[in-house]
């Protein structure tokens, strides 16, 4: 089982997120204890700008297991032909094409998703498997 992670729960981990962290936290030891958990480039970057350093940040994602995961060529792909159908059906910009590529990638290279962003992710990608700490 491969799950790929969101900016979201890392940044609810690594941030102690009163509200969010303890139940990502959880969600994100579940996750690792049924496979590999991944980030693709969007989250790592994302992730990475939360952190003083690079030895903290690499220190940190190696420490909860967490590896990175080059996005294919088909997952860039289908992030621009899904951001496209987003914005023909009057999408907002509030919506930028990283979160497509997010989602594209956790759709097409691996088995879910682990986000509190549930409802968009589910929208536009409907086949990908969401886990939600929130719920």
């Amino acid at each position: 089982m491969i799950t790929a992670v969101d900016t979201s729960v890392l940044i609810d981990v690594f941030g102690a997120d009163a509200r969010f962290g303890l139940p990502s936290a959880n969600a994100l030891r579940l996750c690792l204890n049924e496979g590999a958990v991944v980030a693709c480039g969007v989250v790592w970057g994302e992730t990475r700008a939360a952190f003083s350093s690079d030895e903290d940040f690499l220190r940190a994602l190696h420490t909860l297991g967490v590896g990175f995961s080059a996005q294919t060529e088909q997952a860039a792909t289908l992030a621009g032909i899904t951001w496209k159908k987003y914005r023909a059906r009057g999408g907002k910009r509030g919506r930028v094409i990283a979160d497509f590529l997010i989602g594209a990638h956790a759709a097409s290279q691996c088995d879910r998703l682990l986000t509190r962003d549930r409802g968009y992710y589910k929208k536009y990608f409907g086949s990908l498997v969401v886990v939600d700490p929130s719920a």
